[in-house]
């Protein structure tokens, strides 16, 4: 493994990874650095606990140095073609609403140019970004949402070209913009060390989480939809209306070094969720959510409407911090596209209720496949590993043609799953089981592989059922509990549990 590593640059910001031996989000120990302009100016040193560093405050077009010791490495940050301040068109944090002011300033940015957000609480409605830009927040910076979407703007179903832009759970649907909307942009970044304040204490998003206003769903934070070269880092994006961060039929999108925050009760608040995306990068990111804190999705089959689905492959997940939410890491229910090569590796999940989970359930159709978990850290999870075929969302998805363990025909709306393996993973404190899963008669989980997982238990669990299908019994300090499902390997008990297992 390469220990120092350049993940991504920007004019103004750059974002390291450094990956020695046992760093998961934290490095083992804190780390010096030295960051050293190659031409004229003084050098900084610093300090950092975590194992991506972001580096901010950079100069455009300018050569630096980084030397700690893991190694040193070279890089340069990009130009900017020209920069506009929001102020400069009108924006002022005692204004109730920025949103003309910074759309005008964001239309006169020029082509490889930055937007640049100054220190100051600005609050806006939606946003809409363009190709070939950067959004920069400097430190103390703030875009916050207004909380009234009686004018708020709302994205139809599909543009003009045909191509979706509203969606809501996997389907075509109009949805209200969101805060920051990029559709069919290329080559942009959303950087620095300020903060995207999506408002969803403000207003009341949260109190009609399934519901429409104005025929349309809620909003996300930040929604990229059709767009190719993304870079986001460094940023705080907290307190979503719904999803927070949503890459939408995207590709090459990188996301370093973010923070992700919203209340734990706030309803469908997961943190980021690549759907019909290609090629996605998310590294060194905290999460602490309402809901799941990554969501992987592909869009959700609706009869014979399947022209707005695509798959979602080569994705890697890694030194990540996953606080609280549903699931660290989830596949589905939206997997009617199919996802494939996906690794997670090198994170911690932390009183997640689950943390690999996969659902979905007949009718879907899809394939989950060649998956991946590799040297993982949990504590507190009340089940490490779910795989759940009988997952009872949808209006009918406790009715017997879901839920009967009978085989069903096998169709192209039969979902599959496989090729999923577990490797060096360390889970401390379950609470209902190591393994749960749950595949279905006709379409069998197989190729589960598990190797080198270490599992301790919660002597406190108190016993629930570890996944949400209809007539599954509640459980507590299981090992492997499976039916309709291939697994090859084990668990292998802490040696303080050995004497005390149920």
């Amino acid at each position: 493994m390469t220990l120092l590593k350049l993940i991504a640059v920007s004019s103004r910001t750059a974002t390291v990874l450094l990956a020695p031996a046992g760093a998961k989000y934290a490095l083992p120990e804190p780390v010096g650095f030295i960051l050293t302009p190659l031409t004229d100016g003084e050098s900084v040193s610093g300090r950092t606990e975590q194992a991506v560093l972001q580096l901010n405050d950079l100069q455009p077009d300018t050569g630096y140095g980084l030397t700690c010791i893991f190694g040193s490495i070279e890089f340069r940050t990009r130009q900017c073609l020209g920069a506009t301040d929001i102020l400069a068109h009108g924006a002022d944090p005692s204004a109730e609403d920025n949103s003309p002011a910074i759309q005008a300033a964001i239309n006169a940015v020029p082509e490889g140019g930055t937007l640049l957000v100054p220190p100051g609480r600005f609050m806006t409605g939606p946003l809409f970004l363009r190709s070939r830009m950067t959004l920069h927040l400097e430190q103390g910076a703030e875009l916050a949402a207004i909380g009234e979407w009686q004018d708020w703007p709302i994205l139809e179903e599909r543009d003009t070209a045909g191509r979706v832009i509203g969606t809501w759970e996997g389907l075509p649907e109009r949805s209200f913009a969101a805060l920051i909307t990029a559709i069919g942009c290329k080559d942009i970044a959303l950087t620095g060390a300020g903060t995207i304040d999506g408002g969803g204490d403000r207003g009341d998003w949260w109190t009609w989480p399934k519901e429409t206003r104005r025929g349309a769903r809620r909003p996300r934070t930040v929604f990229l939809a059709h767009c190719d070269h993304v870079l986001m880092s460094g940023l705080t994006i907290r307190n979503s209306p719904s999803w927070t961060v949503h890459p939408f039929h995207s590709r090459h999108v990188t996301a370093a070094g973010l923070k992700i925050e919203n209340p734990s009760d706030s309803p469908n608040t997961d943190g980021l969720n690549p759907e019909c995306c290609e090629e996605t990068n998310l590294t060194g990111i905290h999460f602490s959510v309402g809901d799941d804190c990554i969501a992987v999705k592909s869009g959700k089959r609706d009869g014979d409407r399947v022209d707005h689905l695509a798959p979602t492959q080569n994705l890697t997940i890694s030194h990540c911090l996953m606080e609280r939410g549903h699931g660290a890491v989830v596949l589905g229910s939206e997997m009617s596209g199919g996802i494939s090569g996906v690794r997670i590796e090198h994170c911690r999940f932390l009183g997640t209720d689950r943390g690999l989970r996969i659902k979905t359930r007949r009718g879907r159709g899809g394939k989950v496949a060649d998956i991946s978990m590799t040297d993982v850290d949990m504590d507190r999870v009340a089940t490490a590993f779910a795989a759940n075929a009988f997952y009872f969302c949808d209006a009918d998805g406790k009715s017997e043609a879901v839920q009967s363990r009978d085989p069903a025909p096998v169709d192209d709306t039969t979902p599959q799953v496989s090729a999923i393996t577990l490797r060096d993973v360390t889970a401390t404190n379950v609470q209902l089981a190591a393994v749960a899963l749950l595949g279905l008669p006709e379409a069998p989980f197989s190729d589960i592989r598990i190797e080198n997982m270490l599992v301790s238990f919660d002597p406190n669990a108190v016993p629930d059922v570890p996944l949400m299908a209809c007539r599954v019994p509640a459980c507590r300090h299981e090992t492997i509990v499976a039916q309709f499902a291939e697994v090859v390997g084990g668990i292998t008990l802490a040696p303080e549990d050995k004497p005390h297992a149920d």
